[in-house]
């Protein structure tokens, strides 16, 4: 049978490139079909690489490569159904008995020192099995420490940690970078403060909560509480619903919400759609499967395309207050911080409430002052008194 091509599969028409990241499997390792091969990581996204046939696998490219789209990376040999030779990696000594050890005791070998040649099988025919090599560790003598004696005590000193460390930047985080950059430069870009009384909004889901979760599958978070703010307040702000391109601007009149999700290679702003039409489960649940697909490198570049804004929760980290950057060409962006109990004057009282400080970054290129601070104004209200989305005010 033919050898089987394994090739980096088309991204989108932006992406040309890309670091081939990780392999999943090691050269000469029998692969199932399906199974997932190498990782990609690309200025946008990162992405997987499966096998389209079962066979032995031949890498023609190592860990840390720029692949183009299209470039043949490994061979399959869908003929072969089983290894010939051991790994070199675990290659330890032979059993003392004819058969060779098993692949988990190699392992077990190689890990713990202990020859299986010295461990008596109880398996067919006296093989070595991995239960004899645990109970072989588990019996062998700690060694000690350090030793002492009467003149004085030896201790082994610990080795130095390295004092630096240097790894690539990955595309994707270069390209935020970029991006972060670009934002600061291109951009007027202010911030306005605000604080916001999560007590209703705490007590709301308090209430429903668990009537939530028995209809539904899943909790009422936050942030559909915030989206369905921020689209309110679209409404009523438009001017912050929009975007220039170049001396045009463009007004948007759809409610596509960008909301910020923190993953092991950068922040990502997947975007949720029609949030205008959407209820509070339908938000929780499109937020939770992007938020799930971004981690696991599942997303695709249709998933961040199109947004005319974005929320962002550094509060799910413990920050206090900060001012987010716009994510281009969206003219601002939303920023979340962490709910604490605070006293604040209330009707001429001093009362305990839970707090949260948010702030809205802007293009003041083209959004007034005057915009920005009645649109955080309308998020401030509806997180307070939830009703006013019931009745549009």
């Amino acid at each position: 049978m033919p050898l089987l091509e394994v090739k980096i599969p088309p991204m989108g028409e932006s992406i040309t490139s890309g670091i081939l990241a990780k392999w999943h499997v090691a050269d000469g390792d029998i692969v199932k079909k399906d199974q997932p091969l190498f990782e990609l990581e690309t200025d946008k996204i990162t992405s997987e690489g499966t096998a389209e046939a079962a066979g032995r696998i031949s890498l023609k490219s190592a860990a840390g490569d720029e692949v183009k789209i299209g470039q043949m990376v490994a061979t399959i040999d869908p003929a072969a159904v089983a290894p010939t030779t051991p790994s070199p990696a675990i290659e330890t000594p032979k059993s003392k008995n004819e058969n060779p050890p098993s692949p988990a005791v190699r392992r077990l070998a190689a890990e713990t020192g202990i020859d299986p040649a010295t461990v008596a099988g109880t398996g067919k025919a006296g093989r070595v099995t991995k239960g004899d090599m645990l109970g072989a560790a588990n019996a062998a003598p700690t060694a000690p420490q350090f030793q002492i004696s009467n003149l004085k005590s030896e201790i082994a000193p610990t080795p130095a940690a390295p004092r630096q460390t240097r790894r690539k930047m990955s595309p994707l985080r270069a390209k935020i970078a970029q991006r972060l950059v670009a934002a600061q430069h291109e951009a007027a870009m202010l911030t306005t403060f605000n604080e916001v009384d999560m007590s209703a909004v705490m007590a709301l889901r308090a209430k429903y909560q668990d009537d939530f979760v028995k209809k539904n599958g899943l909790k009422l978070g936050f942030m559909s509480f915030f989206t369905k703010a921020v689209v309110h307040a679209l409404k009523e702000v438009p001017g912050v619903n929009a975007q220039l391109d170049g001396d045009t601007i463009v007004e948007n009149h759809y409610y596509d919400i960008g909301i910020a999700v923190s993953t092991e290679k950068g922040l990502m702003v997947p975007v949720i759609r029609h949030c205008d039409s959407l209820g509070m489960a339908d938000i929780e649940k499109a937020i939770g499967d992007a938020a799930k697909r971004a981690r696991e490198g599942k997303i695709t570049l249709a998933d961040f395309e199109g947004g005319v804004f974005t929320i962002t929760n550094g509060g799910t980290f413990g920050s206090l207050l900060s001012t987010p950057i716009i994510n281009p060409p969206q003219s601002a962006i939303l920023g979340l911080h962490a709910i604490n109990d605070r006293p604040i004057a209330l009707n001429g009282q001093v009362v305990i409430r839970p707090m949260m400080y948010v702030a809205l970054s802007y293009d003041h290129r083209l959004v007034d002052g005057k915009e920005a601070v009645t649109f955080l104004v309308k998020v401030k209200q509806v997180i307070e008194d939830p009703a006013r989305l019931l009745i549009a005010i």
